[in-house]
């Protein structure tokens, strides 16, 4: 069973180590990539994939549910996407307003779907886009650590 951490114990865990988490490159049928309006800090007003931390006590599989739910709406099995690598997230700035940084330690998977915007949850996300690898590479607007996903990437033509 997984757990919330309150919030003070949340500052101080995301102040004082790196976090897991999960990301989730979202590829559809005519190869562009799904990108959401981050709401909330770190990486605020930037163009991002999906995804989420893995909570203590929660197997990869779970958590991989569990986010792929929360973020796309739809439930997807970590057996039924490709790994693409492990990546690690520097942010100047957290989720709170206090002064530290934030720390991720990201576990990359590809899901190839085609995924109707209208339906995705915007707790996260206040907006969606289908972007093609090759703007979103040059676009000011969508964030260094999603466009490492794409740079030198075996999957580069998904």
């Amino acid at each position: 069973m997984t757990q919330r951490l309150d919030i003070e114990t949340f500052k101080t865990v995301v102040a004082s180590t790196p976090l897991v988490s999960i990301d989730l490159i979202i590829c559809n049928s005519e190869n562009q990539v799904l990108l959401g309006l981050r709401n909330n800090r770190p990486a605020q007003g930037y163009w991002f994939v999906p995804g989420g931390r893995i909570c203590k006590d929660e197997t990869f599989d779970i958590a991989f549910q569990r986010l792929t739910a929360d973020e796309l709406g739809i439930v997807h099995h970590i057996k039924d996407a490709t790994f693409i690598g492990s990546y690690q997230h520097l942010y100047q700035d957290n989720f709170s307003d206090e002064l530290f940084t934030t720390h991720y330690v990201v576990l990359a998977y590809l899901i190839k779907q085609d995924i109707e915007l209208i339906n995705l949850p915007i707790e996260q996300h206040n907006n969606y886009k289908w972007w093609d690898i090759n703007e979103l590479l040059s676009s000011s607007e969508v964030h260094e650590n999603t466009k490492a996903y794409f740079i030198n990437n075996q999957y580069h033509s998904w």
